[in-house]
Parts: structure tokens; sequence; C-alpha cells
């Protein structure tokens, strides 16, 4: 039996305002979990968020998506046990379903005994088939902020440096929002004028994010999805709100209900407003408030195995 791999996954925050299903963030919050072959069965075993709610069984999402990978290398182990140690919050708009998705996708490449790279190529492409779209996966399997689109030949991602002023932090309510629904509530078609801003505000928001943090309020702005899913998170939508005529770029994270601000470090050039503790102050009882760090690094492999190629 090969030695176990533990894979690190962190959460993400997609799009980021106006880059609707093409930018995500990963954020210094992480899943870690083990991956061993057994002589038979599966056995899977949970902590932190999650345990005792999540199934342990062949519908976990970790293991559709470790099976998935192994019919794509063509290998069969025998039994197999994961161990999960989850810190992501669920249903809250953090990438969960994107960890879980990439943690097994990449915990099978790792564990594979005839495996001696991770081949990132073919990992995007899987992992988007099984989530549906790139935006989380991508930032989850490499790191700060991702940009990720389709062509012809699948996925393709590219990281850009986020200015170091950012600091990412997270407010979570004590509801979740199944992504499933919150996508219902978007219409199929949206009108040509509101297309055209958000393109230019996506545009703005990689210069915001890399090189003028001042222009974040501006460049978060959004006409395509946040509003047009209110009536399933109206208090955080009012929450979005307050914060933004408060200065703050406030953005739903992902399908909600979780916010994320994108608060200032220090001193701050050109009116860019507030750091954590203005913030906080503003946030209402029963929202947890996460004051993050970009993840730089993405995924990876903690053991000596094949490793996570990086952007």
């Amino acid at each position: 039996m090969s030695a176990p791999v533990r894979v690190r996954v962190p959460a993400t925050s997609a799009n980021l305002g106006p880059a609707f299903d093409c930018a995500g963030l990963a954020l210094t919050c992480h899943d870690v979990l083990e991956f061993s072959v057994a002589p038979a069965g599966l056995t899977v075993e949970i902590s932190g968020i999650g345990a005792g709610e999540l199934p342990i069984d062949e519908s976990h999402l970790v293991v559709r998506a470790f099976r998935a990978a192994c019919a794509e290398l063509d290998w069969s182990p025998p039994g197999l046990r994961v161990v999960a140690r989850n810190a992501i919050p669920q249903g809250r708009g953090m990438g969960s379903s994107a960890a879980a998705v990439v943690a097994g996708v990449v915990g099978a490449w790792a564990l594979c005994p005839d495996v001696d790279t991770i081949d990132t190529d073919a990992v995007l492409r899987l992992v988007t088939e099984i989530e549906g779209h790139p935006d989380n996966v991508a930032a989850c399997l490499f790191g700060s902020v991702t940009l990720s689109w389709g062509t012809g030949r699948g996925p393709i991602a590219d990281t850009l440096p986020v200015d170091p002023a950012v600091v990412p932090v997270v407010l979570v309510p004590g509801t979740t929002l199944s992504t499933h629904v919150a996508r219902g509530l978007l219409p199929e078609v949206v009108p040509h004028a509101d297309a055209a801003y958000n393109a230019g505000r996506a545009a703005m928001l990689v210069h915001a994010l890399t090189r003028e943090p001042a222009l974040l309020l501006e460049a978060t702005d959004d006409r395509l999805h946040q509003r047009q899913r209110a009536a399933a998170m109206p208090e955080s939508l009012a929450l979005m709100d307050r914060l933004r005529a408060a200065g703050f770029p406030a953005v739903v994270s992902g399908a909600g209900p979780s916010l994320l601000v994108l608060a200032r470090r220090g001193e701050a050039p050109g009116g860019w407003s507030g750091g954590v503790e203005e913030l906080t102050a503003l946030v209402p009882a029963g929202w947890e408030v996460l004051a993050l760090e970009v993840d730089t690094s993405g995924t990876r492999v903690l053991d000596e195995r094949p490793e996570v190629s990086s952007r």
C-alpha cells in the first residue's frame, strides 16, 4: 500500500462583484484531507465543520470527485480511507463544494502509484466538469485572484497578484443558501446596457485589485446577479448596501449569503475607505467576521508526493 497523502485546499470567493463566473479569490481558510489506500471498502471520517452532517459514504462529494479522477487515471484502489478536517463554512458562498471537488481529484492524482506529476490542466478540466463552472475551482487550485474562461480545448485559468494593501474580510451569516437555488433566480436574458456595464467594471476590477485599490468600490459594482438574487438573501443585500454607502467595497461572496469586503491594510491613498476595525463596527449581531488573507499557494499536497504547480 502507498503512503497516505494530505491535501490542503483553500476557501474561495467567486464573482467579486461584476466578474460573474469568471473570477475567484483564494482565501486563507482551509480544509485538510488525508487519503490512503485501504485493503477494501470505504471509510470517511470528518471533523470540524460538517461533522455529523455530511455523508460518510460514496455520496460524499470528495469521494465522488476522487472516483471520477480514478476513472480518468484508469486506476482503482482496492479500498479508500478519507480523513477530513474541515474549516470552510458550508453553504455560505465560500467555495466549500469547489474545495471538496479539488481535494478529491488532486488526492487521487497524488495517491495514484503510476503518477509522477500532477497534470494541472487535466485536473482543471475535470474539476470544472464536476463543478459546472471554473471560477471557484480555478482559484482553489491555483490561489490568488484567478481569471478563468472556456475554450474549445477546455477551461483555462491564470492568476494575478493582489495588491498587498487589500485585506479580504468575509462576513458570514447564520443562514445558508444553496448554490442551485441562488442560480435558479437569475434571468436567462439581461439588458445589453447591463452587460456592457459589467464588462467595463470587470475590466476595472483587474486594475483595482492589482494596481489601484482606491478604485475597488467602483470596480466591484454589479448589475447582473446580486440584486436578482435578493429575495433569497435580503439581509445580505441590505448589509451590502449599508457597507457600500459607507465606502466599503462589499460584494456577495459567490452565490451567497456571505459577503466579501475588500478592506484596506494601513493607510490607503485615494480615499479608499475602510480598515477591518471600522468595518466590524458596522456588522450587525449574528454575523461572523473572518479577517483573512489572500491565499497565494492554492491547493497543496503536504507530503512528499507529486506537487500541484502554481501559476
